[in-house]
């Protein structure tokens, strides 16, 4: 039985009629999909817990769209949510714009174009994965604490720092191509830590793939 799991989940689609590059602007709400999303997920973690899954630990990344997205795992699970800023999403200079070929072609953006392997316009991949992963251990130590071996604990953050922490952990270079991240809405990209406390694997599975087709894509999310 490993020590210890600790799920990283995305959250639900996002309210965003506008498709802007949202990153960390406040107010940004689920959408009505993504709200049945997260109660895809609840129902999940439900199911699981009912058939023995130790479940113990909740803790959400401080933006709207994540809380929403735990809300109804906490409901289902009776736990609370821990407000974790550490899983919070990537700063990105170009927040609150519409990001398109023609913007990115502006002079006054260049500056910020030159480096897609830190990435120049935005907080620095490494340093993304860095605060993930102390929060990741950070939950670890708190799901054991709570729910002995085999505990598990749920962190609800956003798709690129998920993305970088994925990478970091399977010890793959950190610059990529967004297109090609396997990380979907509402899935879970689980690192698994044996009796050691040592990372053995990373799982990922789309509890709610169902829900998939026709979602928004604006990244930012």
């Amino acid at each position: 039985m490993p020590q210890a799991t600790v799920h990283l989940l995305r959250h639900g689609e996002v309210h965003n009629p506008d498709g802007v590059l949202y990153g960390r602007l406040p107010e940004f709400h689920l959408s009505e999909l993504g709200r049945e999303m997260a109660r895809t997920l609840a129902e999940h973690f439900r199911e699981r817990s009912e058939q023995g899954a130790r479940i113990v630990h909740l803790a959400a990344s401080p933006l709207t769209r994540a809380q929403e997205t735990a809300q109804p795992i906490a409901d289902a699970l009776g736990l609370e949510i821990t407000t974790e800023a550490r899983i919070i999403e990537a700063e990105n200079y170009f927040e609150g714009l519409h990001v398109s070929k023609a913007e990115l072609l502006r002079p006054k953006h260049w500056a910020r174009l030159y480096n897609p392997f830190r990435p120049s316009w935005g907080e620095p991949y490494k340093e993304q994965a860095a605060r993930v992963i102390a929060a990741v251990q950070d939950a670890r130590v708190r799901a054991l604490e709570m729910g002995g071996n085999g505990a598990e604990a749920i962190l609800v953050s956003h798709q690129l720092p998920i993305w970088a922490t994925r990478l970091s952990a399977e010890g793959k270079p950190l610059w990529h191509d967004p297109r090609k991240r396997e990380c979907t809405l509402t899935s879970l990209t689980s690192l698994v830590f044996d009796d050691a406390g040592a990372l053995v694997r990373v799982d990922y599975s789309e509890p709610a793939a169902a829900l998939l087709p026709g979602a928004a894509s604006t990244p930012g999310a």
